[in-house]
């Protein structure tokens, strides 16, 4: 039986992915334990999610500290002193200080709603739509100092349809990412997660089957 791991969560908006954390953990299928969840954003409705499953949370805003690594060191202290072995970026809107990242070195993971290295930053939906891309997805990945730039953990991948918008693309790709980011986190738990420079292996898993994708599809002749 795998032993849980304590995680931290980072959020600043709705926190979807918080919410399919939670549920994984409730289900018996995700070894961890939501020691703390930071947001950024009093608002956030991810901290209504917590108030519903009884976990703790607390809010440190930027504009309450001088700086950035200020902040960040604040945000470290809760984080080790409630034990956190992993940081979930789970919709964080603000990028983590070199402070926070030697910290926690690769034991920060992150989710973006397309398939690094294309479209990283921010309505990256609506960049693949606009430029005609065919396919999109989301990534896991380890964070580091770029602007999604770090290990790729796991991809999925969806076909861009078209009619596509920003939104209906959107709601595809999030319910893969409400997959992948709990089996990235189990990985880990299980101790089975290798980084090598930029090349990620998680020890045990099958390899994937050759599939080609195609969009649109090859007609036959």
């Amino acid at each position: 039986m795998t032993a849980k791991i304590d995680i931290g969560v980072l959020v600043s908006g709705s926190g979807s992915n918080l919410q399919s954390i939670i549920d994984n953990i409730e289900k018996g299928r995700l070894d961890a334990r939501i020691r703390i969840v930071i947001s950024n954003n009093p608002e956030a409705y991810a901290l209504t999610r917590c108030r519903n499953h009884g976990i703790e949370a607390v809010v440190i805003r930027q504009e309450d500290h001088p700086d950035r690594e200020s902040c960040d060191r604040a945000m470290v202290e809760v984080l080790k002193g409630k034990g956190v072995e992993l940081v979930v970026m789970a919709g964080f809107m603000r990028l983590l200080s070199p402070f926070f990242l030697k910290a926690y070195p690769m034991r920060i993971m992150n989710i973006h709603p397309a398939l690094l290295p294309a479209f990283p930053g921010l309505h990256v939906q609506k960049k693949a739509v606009e430029y005609g891309a065919k396919f999109s997805g989301c990534t896991v990945h380890f964070a580091d100092e770029g602007v999604d730039t770090g290990p790729v953990i796991i991809q999925a991948v969806v076909p861009i349809l078209p009619d596509d918008t920003e939104d209906t693309l959107a709601a595809r790709i999030l319910r893969e990412e409400h997959k992948i980011y709990p089996q990235a986190i189990q990985w880990f738990a299980e101790g089975r997660i290798e980084v090598r420079g930029r090349q990620v292996r998680i020890r045990g898993v099958e390899q994937p089957k050759p599939v080609v994708l195609f969009n649109p599809p090859l007609e036959e002749r």
